[in-house]
């Protein structure tokens, strides 16, 4: 027996309507290609880095998204008009450094000036160098924190220090990680031919020594609202434990900044972006405008902050063995030198 099968003239309406629709080719306009500065200059020993780029903020595919800026004039102007020149590392697009012996003044404010080469001229406001805090001591310890998905433990190094704070005025404290070097254990006797699949043990070498920046994966502020002319602990770091770093001997050169209320603003403000979860608690996201300037177009938006800061450095030496947590251990089953960065020599200041 056939069956009939009744459709609704609403069917081929819908039918028509859909059969005829052409694609729609949908035009994004390129992004806008924002020029961005990071860099600062210290009373601690150069070189100092100045590094630009530009960013998409959308368009092409997201291709190239950092593009370094490469042949500008980059200068530092002190208030008594003393001129730093910074040079472009020819091997490193975008990295202005000063002379080595280059160090900033406590009590000078410092400009920041760019040109590039289709003329455009930037500036920064002054940052003035405030006066260098000491760090009292200094501290370790092993932190974890619960890993969403995962039975194990995320776990790392924080590291304290204590600091008098200067009474009767405000303070504001910015730290971040100079860099570090530790011993890196490997095992060449455990090398497998990559084509036969075969053991083939080399002989050497078990023992590098990895230099690396390892960064500080957070941003670590205080001022001293609460604990003005007291001595205090804070908190100035962290450094993951990726199975390698702590197996032996860690070190670490830790820079603490004495920075401007300006600076340390617009540090707490990416802070606070940088911490933003995606729940309905968080703050709406804030524009971040820094200091710097177009004298050409005052309504163009540059990004980034260039900051002026005294500092003083310490180093601290972390033996994984006084670690109550460590990750388990990682293993290179090859010769040390394959890694990136490793020398078989121990830097001539190595005083474990």
């Amino acid at each position: 027996m056939q069956m009939l099968i009744r459709k609704s003239p609403w069917f081929f309406l819908m039918l028509i309507m859909f059969s005829c629709i052409d694609p729609y080719a949908v035009e994004v306009e390129e992004g806008v290609q924002l020029l961005t500065i990071d860099g600062m200059v210290t009373s601690g020993k150069g070189p100092h880095v100045i590094r630009l780029t530009r960013s998409d903020t959308y368009g092409s595919v997201f291709e190239g998204l950092v593009r370094p800026v490469s042949n500008a004039t980059v200068i530092v102007r002190d208030n008594e008009g003393v001129v730093t020149f910074f040079a472009e590392d020819k091997d490193d697009r975008g990295m202005y450094y000063s002379p080595d012996e280059f160090s900033a003044i406590v009590g000078r404010s410092y400009t920041l000036q760019i040109q590039l080469t289709d003329g455009k001229v930037y500036t920064s406001l002054p940052e003035k160098i405030e006066s260098e805090i000491a760090i009292q001591d200094i501290y370790f310890r092993s932190e974890t924190s619960p890993v969403e998905g995962e039975i194990n433990l995320a776990s790392g190094v924080g590291i304290y220090v204590d600091v008098e704070d200067p009474a009767g005025q405000n303070n504001f404290y910015y730290w971040r990680n100079g860099p570090s070097v530790y011993e890196l254990h490997t095992r060449p006797d455990l090398y497998v031919d990559r084509e036969t699949r075969a053991p083939a043990p080399k002989d050497c070498c078990n023992l590098c020594y990895v230099q690396e920046e390892v960064g500080n994966y957070s941003v670590f502020l205080s001022n001293d609202d609460v604990f003005d002319g007291l001595s205090t602990r804070m908190k100035a770091g962290f450094i993951p434990d990726d199975g390698l770093r702590f197996v032996t001997t860690f070190r670490v050169d830790l820079k603490q900044l004495s920075i401007t209320a300006e600076a340390y603003r617009f540090l707490r403000l990416v802070k606070q972006q940088v911490g933003i979860s995606g729940s309905v608690f968080d703050p709406p996201p804030a524009n971040i405008r820094g200091n710097m300037i177009s004298l050409d177009n005052p309504n163009e938006v540059v990004l980034g902050y260039f900051m002026a800061a005294g500092e003083v450095e310490e180093r601290i030496y972390i033996n994984g063995a006084d670690l109550d947590f460590r990750q388990q251990d990682g293993l290179i089953p090859d010769d040390c030198r394959v890694v990136d960065d490793t020398t078989l020599d121990p830097p001539a200041d190595w005083l474990p």
